[in-house]
Order: structure tokens, then sequence, then C-alpha cells
């Protein structure tokens, strides 16, 4: 069967998206092909809207619809912890578990040569900054538990040494190799709260 342009094209891009295989794409562009227009008009004008009224926050590096999140400028957000994760989908994650008070700092990956990740590509001086220049006395390494999080734990523990605040990580609640994003909310409101010293 040929396949119209138009569609093909769809498909193509929806490809594009992590999770998304030919095939799945290939359903979500006929899905929307059976549409009603306004329904698709309403999908493509909340994904123009995402893109051009979100940023990163200046402080932690998460998701914001202004130069400071709503995290960060919480008068009941703990500002004596911050909680280090790898990404934004992190953030969430922990959120959804209402376990956590404190502030965050979203690093944008992990230590991985072979991904060409090293400490200059991650926001690390940026958490040197504001453990130097704050009121931090805690910091959890909320990092996956895999190679690449375990090595960036143990560099930013490092780091932190010279600053004279806890440095913790969240206890072994989470399966090694296993990602936050799909871990459930109980297992990781679990590991927040039973997280150990470094």
């Amino acid at each position: 069967m040929i396949i119209p342009k138009t569609l093909q094209k769809a498909i193509d891009e929806l490809s594009k998206l992590p999770s998304i295989g030919r095939k799945s794409a290939q359903r979500l562009a006929l899905h929307i092909l059976r549409a009603d227009l306004n329904e698709v008009r309403n999908l493509s004008d909340v994904l123009i809207d995402l893109k051009e009224n979100t940023q990163t926050c200046k402080v932690c590096f998460n998701i914001s619809e202004s130069n400071t999140c709503e995290i960060c400028k919480s008068e009941k957000r703990d500002k004596t912890t911050i909680c280090v994760v790898e990404e934004i989908s992190d953030v969430i994650a922990i959120e959804k578990t209402n376990e956590f008070s404190g502030l965050y700092h979203v690093l944008g990956g992990v230590l991985s040569p072979l991904s060409g990740k090293d400490a200059d590509s991650l926001n690390l001086s940026e958490l040197i900054y504001r453990v130097r220049n704050g009121e931090i006395v805690e910091v959890i390494l909320a990092l996956n538990p895999d190679t690449e999080g375990e090595t960036t734990s143990l560099y930013i523990a490092k780091l932190l040494k010279p600053f004279n605040v806890k440095v913790s990580r969240l206890a072994r609640g989470l399966p090694i190799g296993g990602d936050l994003e799909f871990a459930d909310e109980a297992t990781i409101g679990r590991a927040v709260l039973s997280r150990i010293e470094i």
C-alpha cells in the first residue's frame, strides 16, 4: 500500500518521540487523522504553547513559565535542603510522592564519557554556587542507581566535601539499573524518606 505523503510525514515526526516506535507512530497519526479538526487544533495549540511559554528555571533548571520556577519561589519549601536529580522528569516523579518539601537541582544528565557527558556539560558549577552562597544544610543525591548515576553521585559528594554539608542519597528501594521516571510513587516516597548519608 502506498501511504499518502502527509500521513508518512506525520508518522516520521511522531516516531521521533521517545518510546514511540513506527507502529505506535502510525496508530497516533491515524488517530489524529480521524479526530475532529478542533481536537487536532487544540493539541497543536497546546504543543506550541508548551514550547513558547516554558523555559528553564534560572536557579534549579526545572521547567518553568517564568525565570524562577514555582518550587524555588515557594515560601513553604525547605530552603536548607536540595535534592539533586538527573532530569526534569525526576522532579515530577519525586513531587508526586508528596514526601519531599525542599528544593531541587536538575543536572541535565550524568557523567557518561561514552555519551559525551563530562562535568562541564552538567549544571554542577551552579550547584556549587547554591551550596556555597545559600543556607544549605543537606544535599540529597537522587540519581538513578546505575553505573553512571553512582559515579556522578560520588563525584558530587567529593565536590561538596569542603562545604561541610550533609550529603545523602536515596535509600536502596529503587532497583539497580532502573529509572526514577518509571518507578511507582510508593517506592520513590520510601526511598526519599529512607535516604542514607554518603
